[in-house]
């Protein structure tokens, strides 16, 4: 039963791999949870810790259908939206699909919060929007051109929610994450992120396949720092800090080589062999920006971000993860 000090939260795509985190860091902290999915990429299996939790509600639904985003909001404090068609080759394969969800739908979101006077929007925002620009660490405000039909769409979220914000007075926050990976990240799929897909290669004792010669390299981003953002978005009250986009991540790069050593590493302490499985070099990956490293000081400043986990503290709680989870 919701009380008087009760807040609500709505997360969109809350059957996904960051958003069933989300509902379950909200729920321990005494939220009323409400998750938007029409699990086209969301899993139910990553809501049955919680699902007959007395404050949590599940609404089968898609963010390109207004209805489904005015029915979602109603009694809603704020919003987390994480609903959208990740990955850049998927754009790349149907740009239009990618552009109904991530433009279309999150158009929707925005005006339903709008109207059902939501206190508060945080969105996922991508590091994709830095483009071709090729300073390193990336500064929030100094993005380059899009590389992928994805890139423009998370783009244009952004000048949707700033748009939203001077116009009609809905405090908005955008997190470009950086590479988040952690527990409940889908290792497969055609469009599975780097970390699970590698992590249930090498568990099968398959050779993992890097894109390029391996010295690409990423701010990885373990999970339970992007609660910690999401939190601090949601309920900070400096005023100077709404109505802007933040770095979400480390604020440090690891290459592609250095991510599957750690990971052969960490594997082998639950089964040797792993160590001598063999790593193959293909082709780089169109779209792929060469390097991504976020300053994470505008966070820091405005919002009190203190990152608990780097890459090899958050592989390690991953791996154990995956280990018992998926072997």
């Amino acid at each position: 039963m919701k009380t008087s000090t009760q807040k609500t939260v709505l997360i969109t795509g809350g059957a996904g791999f960051i958003g069933s985190n989300l509902c379950e860091y909200f729920l321990k902290a005494d939220y009323k949870v409400i998750c938007l999915d029409n699990f086209s990429t969301g899993h139910r299996h990553n809501l049955k810790d919680f699902i007959e939790n007395t404050n949590f509600k599940l609404i089968e639904g898609d963010i390109r259908n207004i209805a489904d985003c005015v029915s979602a909001v109603q009694g809603v404090d704020y919003v987390l939206h994480q609903a959208a068609l990740g990955s850049v080759p998927r754009s790349i394969n149907d740009p239009i699909t990618t552009n109904d969800v991530n433009v279309s739908g999150f158009l929707n979101m925005l005006t339903a919060s709008r109207d059902a006077k939501v206190k508060r929007f945080i969105y996922a925002a991508s590091s994709s929007t830095y483009g071709d620009s090729v300073g390193l660490p990336k500064v929030e405000d100094v993005i380059g051109k899009p590389l992928s039909p994805y890139a423009i769409t998370k783009y244009v979220n952004e000048l949707y929610a700033e748009i939203f914000s001077k116009t009609y007075g809905l405090e908005t926050i955008g997190l470009r994450y950086f590479n988040v990976f952690g527990r409940k990240q889908d290792p497969k799929g055609a469009y599975a992120a780097v970390i699970p897909k590698f992590v249930m290669q090498l568990m099968n004792h398959e050779s993992p396949v890097i894109n390029g010669d391996g010295n690409y390299s990423r701010d990885f981003t373990y999970i339970d720092n992007v609660i910690q953002m999401n939190e601090l978005a949601m309920t900070s009250q400096n005023t100077k800090a709404v109505n802007t986009v933040y770095n979400t991540a480390f604020g440090d790069r690891n290459t592609l080589n250095d991510l599957v050593g750690y990971l052969k590493k960490y594997l082998s302490e639950f089964d040797s062999e792993i160590a001598n499985v063999k790593i193959i070099y293909g082709e780089n990956r169109a779209g792929d920006i060469p390097h991504s490293l976020a300053s994470i000081d505008k966070a820091k400043t405005m919002l009190g971000y203190n990152p608990k986990y780097s890459l090899q503290e958050g592989l390690k709680e991953a791996v154990s993860w995956y280990w018992e989870n998926l072997k």
